[in-house]
C-alpha cells in the first residue's frame, strides 16, 4: 500500500490509498464486474457522464465496486458480495481515498476533515467490513468513496442491527455467491465546510441482496425473504426503523427518491436465472 501526503489547513496529513480505477464500464477491469449477480449492475441510474465507476482495487485485486457522484462528494451504492464471517469489525483501520481522483483531491471527492466538525454524523460504510472475512477485504472498504454521513444513533442503532441481521441470514442459509448492494437517496442537503458544500447527506439509505443458491428447507419466516430482498431506513435520530420489503417494492420506493428512470432495477431480472 502506498501513501499520499496533502497539505491542508498547513497541516500535513499522511492519508493511506487504495488504487481504483475509475473505469467507463465495470467489466473494463477484469474480475471487477464479478461482485454483482450476473455482472451487470443496477439498471436506470441518470446523469449519465457525470457519476464515475470505481473498480475498488487493493493489493492488485479488486474488492467491489462503487457509483459515485463527485459533484456531491457520495457514493450512490457499493456492490459486493458476501463473505461469510463472525461480524467482527477491524479496529483501527487507517482510512483511503482514491488517488485516481487526487490532482484536485478536495474537487472530487470526501476528506476526513469534512467530518470533523459534525458530531452528530459518522462514517457509515456502505459495503461494511462486517460483511467481510478476509483482512484485505475489511481493509478494502475504509475508502472514503465507500461512505457517507450517517447520524450517529442511526448508524449504531437499526442500520448496525439489520446489517447483523442480514450477515446472519446470509451466513445461515445462502449456499452460493449473495450479492449485496447498499445504496442512497439524497434531497440535497450537505455537509458544509468553510461556506462550502461538501458531502452529501443521504435521506435514507437502502439495500439488498440476491441469493440464487439458497437452503430451501430454511424456516418459512427466512426462507420467503430468498432469493432476494431488500429494506430501506431514515437516516435519522427518530423514526429510523429498517423496513424489509421484496424487491419491486423497494424499487418503487426508490424510483421517486433518485434520479432515475422507469426501468430502474437493481438486479439484472430480478435475481432470477435466466433458465428457470
Amino acid at each position: 500500500m502506498r501513501y499520499y501526503m496533502y497539505n491542508l489547513f498547513s497541516m500535513f496529513l499522511w492519508v493511506p490509498w487504495a488504487w481504483c480505477g475509475v473505469v467507463e464500464d465495470f467489466d473494463h477491469v477484469e474480475n471487477c464486474k464479478d461482485y454483482m449477480y450476473m455482472g451487470i449492475p443496477p439498471r436506470g441510474y441518470l446523469a449519465g457522464s457525470n457519476l464515475k465507476k470505481i473498480c475498488q482495487i487493493l493489493e492488485d485485486k479488486p474488492r467491489f465496486v462503487t457509483l459515485y457522484d463527485p459533484r456531491r462528494h457520495m457514493p450512490l451504492y457499493s456492490a459486493y458480495t458476501f463473505k461469510r464471517s463472525d461480524g467482527e469489525k477491524s479496529m483501527d483501520q487507517p482510512w483511503m481515498y482514491e488517488p485516481q481522483m487526487h490532482m484536485h483531491l478536495m474537487d472530487s471527492q470526501a476528506v476526513l476533515e469534512d467530518f470533523t466538525d459534525v458530531p452528530q454524523y459518522v462514517r457509515g460504510q456502505l459495503n461494511p467490513d462486517q460483511h467481510q472475512s478476509e483482512p484485505l477485504d475489511k481493509a478494502a472498504t475504509y475508502t472514503l468513496s465507500n461512505v457517507v454521513p450517517q447520524i450517529r444513533e442511526f448508524n449504531t442503532g437499526s442500520w448496525a442491527q439489520h446489517e447483523d441481521r442480514i450477515r446472519q441470514r446470509l451466513n445461515n442459509y445462502c449456499r452460493g455467491n449473495a450479492y449485496v448492494i447498499t445504496g442512497v437517496t439524497s434531497a440535497g442537503n450537505m455537509i458544509r465546510r468553510d461556506n462550502q458544500d461538501r458531502v452529501g447527506i443521504p435521506e435514507y439509505m437502502w439495500t439488498a441482496y440476491c441469493c440464487p443458491d439458497y437452503d430451501h428447507n430454511a424456516p418459512y419466516l427466512e426462507r420467503y425473504r430468498f432469493p432476494v430482498f431488500g429494506a430501506y431506513g431514515l437516516n435519522n435520530r427518530v423514526n429510523n426503523a429498517v423496513v424489509e420489503v421484496a424487491i419491486k417494492t423497494l424499487e418503487t420506493f426508490l424510483k421517486g427518491r433518485m434520479d432515475v428512470d422507469k426501468n430502474y432495477q437493481i438486479f439484472y431480472n430480478d435475481c432470477v436465472p435466466d433458465d428457470m
